[in-house]
């Protein structure tokens, strides 16, 4: 694969994992009603997320509600949500970047070591996009993973478990990181070499000239 269809590739990897990023924040279903145990009760479905929770009846009907306080939250949903806010920040501004340094781009600097650096720059911020990503669908999962096994008087299926949302979370925070990969292995070392083979047989050429 040439270093431009590399570049493209981590880049629409890396674009792909922020979309997904973003319909994860945005999606209530972090953890849902779980169906585990005997008496099973799918009358009403619960479902929470990092902004609100909603009940959906069999009917068809769903009621959402947002989180009242910010600071009444437990202390993983307020973690979280930052993680996944700075996720967000950061894939925006390695989308801008990588804009810049593609070598299928015109956009900045025409200096193919200058655009190359560019480009590891905007793949550096995907992958730590990624992985703020990463930790706070970890985070939240491990919560819930927790509260789910514990010794409780409340029965297993009142209890909640995995969300749709972790797992488009998850498959977020690999695209991203992937992508930025990709992006980070456009390493200017060939073009840094020739320059400097240039800048090297200018002045001898010089000298044979006078």
């Amino acid at each position: 694969m040439g270093g431009g269809a590399r570049e493209l590739s981590g880049y629409l990897a890396a674009l792909g994992g922020w979309v997904a990023a973003l319909a994860a924040v945005v999606l209530p279903q972090w953890r849902q009603s779980s169906y585990a145990g005997d008496a099973i009760i799918t009358a009403v479905g619960l479902h929470e997320g990092l902004w609100m929770s909603c009940a959906s009846q069999s009917t068809g009907q769903v009621q959402c509600r947002l989180h009242d306080s910010l600071l009444s939250l437990d202390v993983h949903i307020q973690t979280s949500r930052a993680l996944m806010i700075i996720s967000l920040l950061l894939g925006f501004f390695g989308i801008i970047v990588s804009v810049v340094g593609m070598k299928c781009t015109k956009v900045g600097e025409e200096d193919p070591v200058t655009k190359s650096r560019i480009a590891v720059a905007g793949g550096v911020l995907f992958i730590l996009s990624g992985l703020c990503s990463l930790a706070a669908v970890s985070l939240y999962a491990t919560q819930v993973t927790y509260e789910f096994f514990r010794e409780s008087t409340v029965p297993i299926n009142a209890r909640y478990e995995f969300g749709s949302a972790l797992f488009v979370g998850w498959g977020a925070a690999s695209l991203s990181m992937l992508g930025g990969s990709l992006l980070c292995c456009s390493c200017p070392a060939k073009e840094r070499r020739g320059q400097q083979y240039h800048r090297q047989s200018q002045p001898s050429m010089a000298r044979e000239y006078v």
